[in-house]
């Protein structure tokens, strides 16, 4: 009993003593957390919210989106990033976005979704600049047959 005491006391002692051991934040993090620029210091989006409203099933659509140097140095546009292969972004990469000039992105959607939808685009800036833009809409189908005719006037007034 003495033995078994003595053992579970030594292993008592042996966790205290490794849940002691303090954790510091690495450096690196600090830093990096300091180099993330704010973005909307550098840059304006327009269309960063859009919305396409009603489109028809599988027609697809595009739109611009907007982006203006605000700053006074240079931006350079590294990638657009989409978050289905139902979003198709045309775009210039590595294109350098003078202090004050505009570049626009093209957007499309293929309007593959049935009914309500909504889109995640990330714009990725140098110095670890993003900016994550939505577009929204709804698609609706046509029906497959027209509507049925309507009786000619003659027809229902003799019917009478």
């Amino acid at each position: 009993m003495k033995k078994f005491t003595l053992i579970a006391l030594a292993f008592a002692f042996t966790s205290a003593i490794q849940a002691q051991e303090t954790t510091t934040k690495p450096a690196t993090a600090e830093v990096k957390a300091a180099e993330v620029k704010d973005i909307t210091k550098f840059v304006e989006f327009k269309n960063a919210d859009y919305d396409f409203g009603k489109i028809p099933f599988g027609k697809p659509s595009e739109y611009q989106l907007s982006i203006k140097n605000i700053s006074n140095d240079t931006v350079t546009l590294e990638k657009v990033q989409v978050g289905c292969g139902c979003t198709t972004p045309k775009y210039e990469a590595g294109k350098k976005i003078a202090p004050k000039d505009s570049y626009e992105v093209t957007l499309g959607f293929n309007g593959s979704t049935d009914g309500a939808f909504t889109k995640y685009v990330t714009i990725f800036l140098n110095d670890n600049m993003s900016k994550q833009i939505t577009f929204k809409g709804e698609t609706y189908k046509t029906p497959d047959t027209p509507a049925p005719a309507n009786a000619p006037v003659e027809k229902m007034k003799a019917s009478k």
